[in-house]
């Protein structure tokens, strides 16, 4: 069996790359590998085509390729919030929580994930238009094996960018080695309280293995809050799988960054935050009414969550 993520390098969706290293898929009985593919929404269409049986990406985006969610549903949390962070050139001198400092500023954000931030601007009361934020891809991310935040990191550096969005693997890199400044931390209460649940980290699984193999989504289920609750009883952990997976200098950040989104592993999928994730994707414009809970995520499993 395969699932996809859309970064690699990256905190959003290492719950996913530890199962698989550390076995937690093997002990539910799952072969399980794990590829990386660019961006969210071709992991999606590879999982529609049946390229793939599972998807750890933003709850957000399956609405956007299944509509009213016929042919995939969310089955479970991998981490709680909206998780990308707003890093900005140090030399702006942009202050923690000002986002009125990005006017005027070029930044890289993946597709979809760029929503999120154009959400939060509005919520903030800042057109895009009239205040010339140019939101767009980063140079460079969109290239086979390259992960976008450590991408984004490099594009500022090289003054490609004024900013990014992105997450939080990138944002350490650009403010460890001085070139960003953290500007906005959306998962922590930052800025506009509505959009920190515009969207969160979800495993996502096919109506073909929901309704036709159950027990392997519940095998994939229980293998995610089994890895959840093991990093947050040994966050060490992590360390030992980046170091499979990432290269050194951020292996070497993982424990860190990672010890800071313990508070968000939590498998639950709540109706109020599937509520708020809707009303932003039709405050978008892309999704024509609102769809019911039980048409979103597959609540069989809702169980398992907490068992």
């Amino acid at each position: 069996m395969k699932i996809l993520i859309p970064d690699l390098v990256s905190n959003s969706y290492f719950p996913a790359i530890a199962a698989v290293e550390l076995g937690f898929f093997r002990e539910e009985g799952l072969d399980m590998t794990l590829e990386h593919v660019y961006p969210v929404t071709k992991c999606l269409e590879l999982m529609s085509d049946e390229a793939c049986d599972f998807v750890v990406g933003t709850a957000h985006a399956v609405p956007q390729v299944f509509p009213e969610y016929h042919g995939a549903k969310l089955v479970a949390a991998v981490a709680q919030h909206m998780y990308w962070f707003l890093v900005l050139r140090s030399d702006l001198g942009v202050a923690r929580g000002d986002l009125n400092g990005i006017k005027g500023l070029r930044i890289g954000a993946a597709p979809l994930v760029d929503q999120g931030l154009r959400g939060l601007l509005a919520a903030a009361n800042i057109d895009v238009d009239k205040d010339d934020v140019q939101i767009g891809p980063v140079p460079g991310a969109a290239a086979a094996g390259v992960s976008f935040g450590v991408q984004a990191a490099k594009a500022l550096e090289d003054g490609l960018l004024d900013g990014f969005w992105a997450n939080g693997i990138g944002a350490e890199i650009a403010v460890r080695s001085g070139v960003g400044n953290m500007v906005l931390d959306v998962r922590r209460g930052e800025g506009p309280s509505v959009a920190r649940d515009f969207t969160f980290a979800a495993l996502i699984a096919p109506d073909r293995l929901i309704e036709g193999d159950p027990a392997i989504v519940a095998a994939a289920v229980r293998a995610m809050v089994k890895v959840q609750r093991a990093l947050v009883a040994h966050p060490e952990r992590a360390t030992q799988v980046a170091e499979k997976w990432f290269p050194a200098q951020e292996a070497s950040m993982i424990d860190d960054v990672l010890r800071r989104d313990l508070p968000y592993y939590d498998p639950v999928i709540s109706e109020k935050v599937v509520a708020s994730v809707h009303q932003f994707v039709q405050d978008l414009g892309l999704m024509p009414g609102p769809v019911p809970y039980e048409q979103a995520v597959a609540t069989q499993f809702g169980r398992l969550w907490t068992e």
